[in-house]
């Protein structure tokens, strides 16, 4: 026979109430009357459900997380990290893959409905300003992740791409590279245009002019195209060194390179950003700037939670250092 929370009510001598803080491990009930819950459960064997539990905290002990790609391994690992977090702190991680080009206010994600979800964490978002007013209405906690826009009162994770950008110019520039041509993500990303920024400022502050080469998105194919025009036209003559935005440009630009005979890093280097796991499987390696994605991940997970327990007074926005991998593909400039 399956016991139920009445049943172990009844034979507890108590109120369904204190039942239900004996689940929640409330501090307001009685040691006698806690002791006689547990004993209660125990002879009837009844182990609370993950619905009585919501039940008797209002509570649903599940965390929603919005994404539009899974391919991306740096949102992989994020990912990894936020499921252990939320698993060894009781919670069970809802997942969504959102389509963000057919957001808008009359199409808001199924898990922004109340009641769905304790929290949201999103990562990566482009419809931030109308995910921000619609959480923000509902009441519903939330915590942005590698966001497009700074919110300084909105709680969100960032990684610091100036200094990613700054560090990866610094590095081709310490090498002895002097014309360092940067192909730049798509205008949209706060992380392109922090990752450009940080790339002209080493740059100016070498005093050496810079290029820029906009690319359409992310992708090998994008990176490919940009470097093959570039040789057609004859463009390329006199760079030493290539600042890909991400990883992918940088494959893409790499491959381009050894369909037209030209080496890497022998004749011209090039350093990517993300250290996504191709990075380092690729001839050459990959030199690229890695992400906290890890850190990421917990970090927001654990914003969530604070914020949910009511334990966030004021909210922030977390700025996550990168750190530069150097591989094969960069080296001093041929002579």
């Amino acid at each position: 026979m399956k016991y139920n929370i009445y049943d172990v009510a009844k034979k507890a001598g108590v109120s369904i109430v204190t039942v239900s803080k004996v689940i929640n491990n409330s501090q307001t009930v009685r040691e006698g009357n806690r002791q006689k819950v547990l004993q209660a459960m125990k002879e009837l064997n009844y182990n609370p459900s993950a619905a009585a539990r919501s039940l008797a905290s209002g509570r649903t002990g599940v965390i929603g997380l919005l994404i539009d790609n899974l391919t991306d391994s740096f949102l992989s690992s994020a990912l990894g990290a936020i499921n252990e977090y939320l698993e060894d702190n009781g919670y069970f991680l809802a997942l969504s893959l959102i389509n963000e080009s057919k957001i808008n206010n009359d199409n808001i994600p199924f898990l922004f409905q109340q009641d769905r979800v304790d929290g949201l964490l999103i990562v990566s978002p482009v419809c931030e300003d109308t995910y921000i007013l619609d959480l923000k209405g509902k009441k519903i906690p939330f915590v942005l992740m590698d966001n497009q826009k700074f919110h300084p009162s909105i709680p969100s994770v960032i990684v610091n791409n100036y200094k990613g950008g700054y560090d990866a110019t610094r590095h081709l520039l310490e090498l002895g590279h002097k014309k360092i041509l940067h192909i730049s993500g798509p205008g949209l990303y706060m992380s392109s245009n922090d990752r450009e920024a940080g790339y002209r400022a080493a740059m100016t502050e070498a005093g050496c002019a810079p290029y820029v080469i906009n690319s359409s998105n992310f992708s090998i194919e994008s990176g490919y195209k940009i470097v093959k025009q570039l040789i057609s036209e004859n463009k390329l003559s006199g760079f030493t060194s290539i600042f890909a935005a991400d990883d992918y440009i940088a494959l893409g630009v790499i491959d381009a390179f050894k369909n037209s005979n030209i080496k890497v890093p022998g004749d011209i280097s090039v350093i990517g950003y993300d250290d996504q796991e191709l990075a380092a499987s690729f001839h050459p390696g990959l030199t690229t700037i890695r992400q906290p994605a890890d850190e990421m991940g917990r970090i927001g997970a654990e914003m969530l939670l604070k914020i949910i327990k009511g334990e966030v007074k004021r909210y922030n926005t977390i700025k996550l250092d990168p750190d530069i991998v150097i591989r094969e593909s960069t080296a001093a400039p041929k002579q």
